[in-house]
C-alpha cells in the first residue's frame, strides 16, 4: 500500500511517468503531501486519506488533478484532456479533487468531501 503517489506527463507528452511513491509505512502527513505540489506545473496525484467520522476510522483513495494558475496553458490543457484516461487506469478511486491553488486542496476541504460521501 502507499500513502501517496505523484505522476506527471513526460516532456515529450507521450506517457505518464510515476514521479514518486510514498509507502503507507512512511508516516508522511497530508501537510508533507501538499508541500510536494509544484507552484508552476501540473500533476496527477493519489492520496490514501485516513480520517475519523461517525464514531469510526475511515479511509478514502483520493485522486487529485493539480493545475496551478502559474502553469503553462498547454500543460493545463494536456492534463485536463488526459485526466479521464488516467482515472480509468487507477482502480479504487473514491474521491476526486481538482486544484488550482492550495486553498482548494487544504485538508479541511478534503475532509468535508470525504465525509459527504461517507454518509
Amino acid at each position: 500500500m502507499y500513502r501517496y503517489l505523484i505522476a506527471r506527463i513526460s516532456d515529450d507528452s507521450k506517457e505518464v511517468i510515476l514521479q514518486k511513491v510514498v509507502p503507507l509505512s512512511d508516516k508522511k502527513t497530508y501537510k508533507d503531501f501538499l508541500a510536494e505540489l509544484p507552484a508552476d506545473d501540473c500533476r496527477y496525484l493519489v492520496y490514501n486519506y485516513e480520517y475519523d467520522f461517525d464514531g469510526g476510522h475511515r479511509s478514502k483513495i483520493v485522486f487529485f488533478q493539480w493545475a496551478p494558475e502559474n502553469a503553462k496553458i498547454k500543460s493545463k490543457m494536456l492534463y485536463a484532456s488526459t485526466k479521464d484516461s488516467i482515472k480509468k487506469a487507477l482502480v479504487g478511486i473514491q474521491v476526486e479533487i481538482q486544484g488550482t491553488d492550495k486553498s482548494e486542496v487544504e485538508e479541511q476541504v478534503l475532509l468535508e468531501k470525504c465525509k459527504s460521501i461517507s454518509k
